[in-house]
């Protein structure tokens, strides 16, 4: 498709794409990234995600983050970031949509507990699972399995943590297992996104943690960065009730880093002369990033939420349940697999790895509350049948 999109030197050109496992004919209306985007959003793995954990139980409330908002709210950063750089948005929000899809139930907890229990057959990263979601574990297409996206999009999700010394087992054996160049830089719409998952989180579990009652604003004093913005939207708004001075401290930090990441990826392109999408490959650094005094605002502030939040008794005592719901499932299914649905029970019966596989892929893909049911239909005597 011919695309009126006015792109740097530097963007990925979905004109340009290098093309998908399955080839398939071009769309009239849409570019190759946008299609990638449209099938993430009617996956079914991506519609899951409004029921998983962030990290307050999904279960516990309506109006804490899931993984389905806060891959929202990456999306939404990364695309305004991509804008202003007049780099392929679309690209950059297919990126951050997918990027936590093999997030297990319950946050953190579930995929230690998951990671534990799979320890004699591979264990569990829930990188690894996104990739198998975006390229196996989906059935929808009749030609293929997974949503045969585009190689831009999948070494922007396999990236999301930088690039490879040497190709993983994992992806040994796909069709653009080259063409990925797995050594290299991810393109800067993928760098964007994976940042933007560290200014959705920090500022969402700020926000959170603030509204559920795990500490105050007075308690962000001490905070480089925080500190300066709480104090501005206070002299601004001296009247405002907390509820509405919460929201003008998390929209002004998020302002704040996008604002400063901005500026050095603008320094970073003119310092690096960068003029096309491989010399951002290429580069002896990421481009993207926060200048040192955000930098060393973001580790405080993370160290706080360590502390106060994710260590807070509360979130605790989720994620023991949590663990205990998960371990139990492994185990229950990998001694019992006749007890997996239809289509599971047959994944899983060829071998150990193949049982190992079909566990891992049906567990995984549970939502909190499908988790705690499944748990309760399995292991609690007399529990009502679904």
């Amino acid at each position: 498709m011919e695309t009126f999109l006015q792109l740097a030197p530097y963007a990925c050109d979905p004109a340009r794409s290098l093309g998908r496992a399955i080839v398939e004919p071009e769309s009239a209306m849409r570019t190759a990234h946008q299609r990638d985007r449209d099938r993430i959003v009617h996956s079914t793995g991506f519609r899951r995600l409004e029921g998983k954990t962030q990290v307050l139980l999904a279960v516990e409330g309506e109006q804490h983050r899931t993984r389905l908002t806060h891959s929202l709210e990456v999306a939404q950063i990364a695309r305004s970031v991509s804008r202003s750089l007049q780099l392929n948005e679309d690209l950059a929000e297919a990126v951050a949509l997918a990027h936590d899809l093999g997030h297990p139930p319950f946050g953190h907890a579930g995929e230690t507990a998951l990671d534990d229990a799979l320890a004699y057959h591979g264990g569990f990263d829930h990188n690894i699972q996104t990739f198998r979601i975006l390229t196996k574990v989906e059935h929808r297409y009749a030609l293929f399995d997974g949503l045969n996206l585009t190689a831009e999009t999948l070494e922007g999700v396999i990236k999301h943590n930088g690039p490879f010394e040497k190709v993983p087992s994992w992806l040994t054996g796909h069709p653009k297992i080259d063409a990925m160049q797995l050594a290299g830089h991810a393109p800067l719409e993928a760098q964007i996104a994976a940042i933007a998952d560290d200014i959705a989180y920090c500022n969402h579990d700020l926000d959170d943690g603030l509204r559920a009652g795990f500490f105050e604003l007075d308690d962000l004093s001490a905070l480089p960065l925080v500190h300066d913005i709480v104090q501005i939207a206070r002299e601004c708004y001296p009247e405002a009730p907390a509820s509405r001075l919460i929201h003008e401290v998390t929209r002004r930090l998020i302002d704040h880093m996008v604002r400063d990441l901005h500026e050095q990826i603008r320094s970073g392109l003119l310092e690096f002369r960068v003029q096309c999408c491989d010399d951002v490959r290429t580069a002896d650094r990421a481009l993207v990033g926060f200048s040192k005094p955000v930098r060393v605002g973001i580790e405080a502030l993370r160290a706080f939420l360590q502390e106060r939040m994710y260590h807070h008794y509360r979130v605790n005592r989720m994620g023991l349940q949590a663990r205990r719901v998960v371990r139990d499932l492994v185990a229950t299914f990998l001694q019992s697999p006749e007890c997996l649905p239809d289509g599971w029970r047959e994944a899983a019966e060829p071998s150990t790895a193949e049982r190992a596989t079909a566990v891992r892929d049906y567990v995984a893909g549970m939502t909190d509350r499908y988790a705690i049911n499944e748990h309760a239909r399995l292991l609690m005597p007399m529990a009502a049948p679904s």
